[in-house]
């Protein structure tokens, strides 16, 4: 077959593209910016943004060959980078154009329990989506994951990995129960129902058979990655407020992370559902307690768990001490700025505007490192000035790399953890 796959470079999507492929279908990955699908040998890429794509006209020229769909595209939040009109509107217009091509076969992800509460535009949107889908006149199957766990790691997942990493582990408010169910059988759903013999017109809720609390999950995970039980620390309502709201502000810069205040609306809800009605199709999903204990945690998963609690803090640091650096030279700092350009035998007017060039420099750098969409440019631009600084204060002030405090020292330390950055940048 020929599949059209949205989100192929999603948690899900990625699982499900290799499978597909694996089997020797023809995948047409829809994605909306480029990548790099490594091994996988994707037949065609598409590049679209799904939630600005709401005409059927514009969906119908990428349906020509297409013998089925399966939606796995997905954001928790609207900001800047994602709206969650992917989840209904842009998907909506698939579906008719669909209906007009006659591909009638439709696998759709949508989200455990939203036909129950939406407490958020997720899941209201989620449940705009699977209305849409119901309405039209095709062989559809809508699949509703609870929180998926893999050996990739994305999204809640990734977040509990880290939270597990910590000694003493935060127990965080407003927690609902949730059946967390493997990645493996969430794309064993997946390519079940995409065949086009498989039953359809079918809501099916994907979980596991055990309802865990958030706290027990990622107890679960800190087991998994062999390390000793941590100590408990439960959060202050009013921290967890503070942190869902900087979230909140970090997806403005167009970060995207797990926790934000769709996350705090969301997880109070909880995601459980009713294993039962997969199982009649014969695929009966696993307790996640044993598929994770089928694959040993590796050391690459203990680094990835302790590195992501530490890349928030770098990308908060490094901005502020390029930022900060800046404003200091540019006033509290300004006289010692000129001393060591009257020292290296600096003119007052080209010392001047050299400090303020460098100043000037060091906030943009920490703008644009604050952003997602430029902080690889920041950080190379760290790198690049940061040997800048080195070269020219050797060459004015040589007596700097003998100074007490190691200020010629120090930035190689700097550079080393901008490298760090650069290796931690990509979510997925």
């Amino acid at each position: 077959m020929r599949v059209m796959l949205l989100g192929a470079t999603g948690l899900i999507g990625s699982a499900v593209a290799a499978r597909l492929t694996a089997q020797g279908h023809e995948v047409v990955a829809v994605i909306r910016t480029s990548a790099d699908f490594g091994l996988v040998p994707i037949h065609t890429v598409v590049r679209l943004d799904i939630a600005r794509t709401c005409a059927p006209a514009q969906w119908l020229p990428h349906l020509a060959g297409v013998d089925a769909v399966i939606n796995c595209a997905g954001v928790l939040q609207d900001s800047p980078r994602d709206s969650t009109a992917v989840h209904d509107q842009g998907i909506a217009a698939l579906f008719s154009a669909c209906e007009q091509a006659g591909v009638r076969r439709v696998v759709h992800l949508s989200a455990v329990g939203v036909d129950r509460d939406t407490p958020s535009e997720f899941s209201r949107s989620k449940l705009a989506g699977d209305r849409a889908l119901m309405e039209r006149d095709l062989d559809w199957v809508i699949l509703r994951p609870s929180v998926v766990i893999g050996a990739p790691a994305y999204g809640a997942s990734a977040l509990m990995r880290g939270l597990a990493s910590l000694p003493v582990r935060p127990s965080i408010p407003g927690t609902g129960p949730l059946q967390i169910v493997h990645l493996d059988d969430v794309a064993a759903a997946v390519l079940l129902f995409v065949q086009p013999d498989a039953p359809s017109r079918h809501v099916i809720e994907v979980v596991g058979p055990r309802v865990f609390s958030f706290d027990e999950a990622v107890a679960l995970l800190r087991r998994w990655l062999r390390w000793k039980p941590a100590r408990t620390w439960t959060m202050p309502a009013g921290l967890a407020t503070v942190l869902y709201k900087l979230g909140d502000l970090a997806a403005l810069l167009g970060w995207r992370p797990p926790v934000r205040g769709n996350t705090a609306r969301e997880i109070g809800r909880g995601a459980t559902g009713d294993p039962q009605p997969l199982g009649l199709f014969g695929l009966p999903t696993r307790d996640v307690e044993a598929a994770l204990a089928a694959t040993p945690a590796s050391v690459q998963d203990r680094w990835f768990a302790r590195l992501y609690m530490l890349k928030p803090i770098i990308f908060v640091v490094l901005p502020l001490f390029w930022i900060g650096t800046g404003i200091v030279s540019l006033t509290i700092g300004w006289d010692h700025g000129m001393g060591l350009m009257r020292e290296g035998g600096v003119g007052e007017r080209i010392g001047a505007l050299t400090v303020i060039a460098g100043a000037s420099a060091d906030i943009a750098i920490g703008a644009a490192i604050a952003r997602r969409r430029t902080a690889r440019w920041g950080l190379w631009a760290a790198i690049a000035i940061s040997l800048a600084y080195a070269v020219i204060g050797t060459v004015l002030v040589p007596r700097l790399w003998s100074d007490p405090l190691g200020p010629m020292l120090k930035i190689w330390p700097i550079i080393v953890l901008h490298f760090t950055a650069l290796a931690i940048l990509e979510d997925r």
